[in-house]
């Protein structure tokens, strides 16, 4: 057998790249003529260039060769075969694709429509990619609308507990002013009192969701500095000790003394207040209130308030801090002179307060009963903005 001259090579190389780029430019025109059609066609016209421009390469070097009409004859039909079996691998191909596709495109129909969908392979690894990060959204879309819902449930509920608690001192204070019209008023000025222990429970409720707002909006301006928790508890014991007596309730006071930490003293004031008051409308009649504070985990202070009751279940220890949550539906304004709005807000104002400063409030069951602890640094906090 002889070997081929150098320029029969030459001429086999350059026949063959111009082929090439022959079909090459047909198949980019056509691919632009078809952007916008079926997947399917696109998917055709690709799978045949590689073939056309090797049947063409091979024609056109076989006809510069000069083979005999039989050879070529053979030839053709056998390019032939080689291209129609290109073309229906490359129209399964495609209809393969497009089927994965069109159900990956269902999938995120029924995401737009609320579904949550599960990742469905198609044997495509790029497809199934998508699919599997389809269905992580999807669950992500349900859970946040779940949560939406629960919010938006929690806010409607929230502002008809609002709208009935602030409903209940208006109430009070137009009946005095109706029995006062009415002449009825035989000691005006125990009617001025008990109007005046009205309008301080709708202030205090204001003040309640102006300071929840503040919460919520991150504006919470912490003025902090050395303090002693003896004095801050003293004076938040000072607020509920009347009712406390009212119901027969002891407030005692262990290992207080001697405490120093940085903080905000009003808005501290403000939180063991908050939880003092939920003790004192929670605990039996004729028990004792047990005030602790003690050295927690990585140098923390966890001031803790004990009261006899029976607290809440398991599973709504901390759905007790959300904002207007009640153990019970039916919601209605302490009669005896707590210092609470009745609004519901204490304790989500109690908590978000010590988180302002750092720390937390959580509620735990104890074998003595029902308690909540203020775990709070014992270093500076820094101040909000």
């Amino acid at each position: 057998m002889m070997g081929l001259a150098a320029g029969d090579v030459a001429l086999i190389v350059v026949t063959g790249i111009l082929c090439a780029a022959v079909v090459a430019a047909v198949a980019l025109l056509a691919l632009r003529l078809l952007r916008r059609r079926t997947m399917t066609a696109q998917f055709l016209v690709v799978a045949c260039a590689g073939t056309a421009a090797m049947t063409a390469s091979v024609l056109a070097i076989s006809i510069e060769m000069y083979i005999s009409v039989h050879d070529l004859t053979v030839l053709v039909v056998v390019l032939g075969v080689s291209l129609a079996l290109a073309l229906a691998v490359g129209w399964i191909v495609a209809r393969a694709a497009r089927s994965s596709l069109g159900r990956f495109a269902a999938s995120l129909d029924r995401v737009g429509g609320g579904d949550v969908v599960e990742a469905e392979p198609s044997g495509w690894s790029e497809i199934d990619d998508l699919s599997a990060q389809l269905a992580a959204v999807s669950a992500k879309v349900e859970a946040a609308r779940t949560e939406l819902e629960q919010l938006d449930s929690a806010r409607r509920r929230f502002f008809a507990w609002i709208s009935h608690d602030l409903r209940t001192p208006l109430t009070a204070v137009r009946a005095l002013a109706e029995s006062v019209e009415a002449g009825a008023a035989d000691a005006p000025e125990r009617f001025a009192g008990e109007v005046r222990a009205q309008v301080e429970t709708m202030s205090r409720m204001v003040d309640d969701l102006f300071e929840l707002s503040k919460l919520t909006a991150g504006a919470v301006q912490l003025r902090t500095e050395q303090v002693g928790l003896l004095d801050i508890v003293s004076d938040a014991v000072a607020d509920v000790r009347a009712a406390a007596e009212r119901r027969g309730l002891r407030i005692v006071e262990r290992g207080i003394a001697g405490q120093v930490l940085w903080a905000d003293p009003h808005q501290l004031g403000r939180i063991i207040g908050n939880l003092l008051t939920n003790a004192v409308a929670h605990a039996p009649a004729g028990t004792d209130i047990v005030i602790t504070a003690s050295e927690g985990a990585g140098r923390g202070l966890v001031l803790g308030i004990l009261d006899h009751g029976a607290g809440v279940a398991v599973e709504d220890l901390d759905r007790m801090f959300d904002i207007g949550w009640r153990a019970d539906a039916a919601r209605t304004t302490s009669g005896d002179g707590l210092v609470s709005s009745g609004s519901g807000i204490g304790l989500s104002i109690a908590r978000g307060l010590a988180r302002a400063h750092g720390g937390d409030v959580v509620a735990e069951l104890t074998a003595d009963g029902f308690r909540m602890n203020v775990l709070l640094p014992y270093g500076a906090a820094q101040e909000r903005e």
